[in-house]
């Protein structure tokens, strides 16, 4: 074999494209390896998330909640009472009786000009029960009882919170 410098290079680059063309793909090994972490991680992982979604849904119903309040709080300072339970939140939008509630506000109570629903998609029930007023929303179920994400929420366990 001749082993003169000007043979030594073209031997090398062939040695080159032969390992670079043996190494195009991943392993079955290392692909084994690489699903078995992403299990792992995700199996730590999702749980946990899937517990704080519920949990921020019902961190929002209480601020939309109380967000309601207010404007019922409003409502009741321009006219003297909050509304009545047939009246219900859309006398927030609209004046239910002008001759009754005669210092309404002429651009209502909400901004958005519609009222918030909850996390999910339900209108919230409102009550006024001789000035005292709840603000119920009915879960994820949208009946009332329930447990667990299906459990109805109130204004006053909010305000417990």
């Amino acid at each position: 074999m001749n082993t003169t410098p000007s043979t030594l290079p073209a031997q090398n680059s062939k040695l080159k494209t032969q390992n670079s063309k043996s190494r195009k793909a991943f392993s079955l090994l290392e692909l084994m390896i690489v699903i078995i972490i992403l299990g792992l991680l995700s199996a730590l992982v999702l749980p946990n998330l899937i517990g704080k979604a519920e949990s921020a849904k019902r961190k929002l119903v209480c601020i939309q909640m109380k967000n309601i309040e207010e404007a019922l709080k409003s409502f009741k300072f321009d006219n003297g009472m909050y509304p009545t339970t047939e009246e219900g939140l859309e006398a927030l939008l609209k004046n239910p009786d002008p001759e009754k509630y005669t210092n309404y506000s002429p651009t209502g109570y909400f901004e958005s000009k519609h009222l918030p629903k909850d996390p999910w998609k339900h209108r919230y029930i409102y009550i006024n029960n001789g000035g005292e007023i709840d603000i119920i929303s009915l879960g994820a179920d949208g009946k009332e009882g329930g447990d667990g994400e299906a459990a109805d929420i109130t204004l006053k366990e909010c305000e417990r919170q």
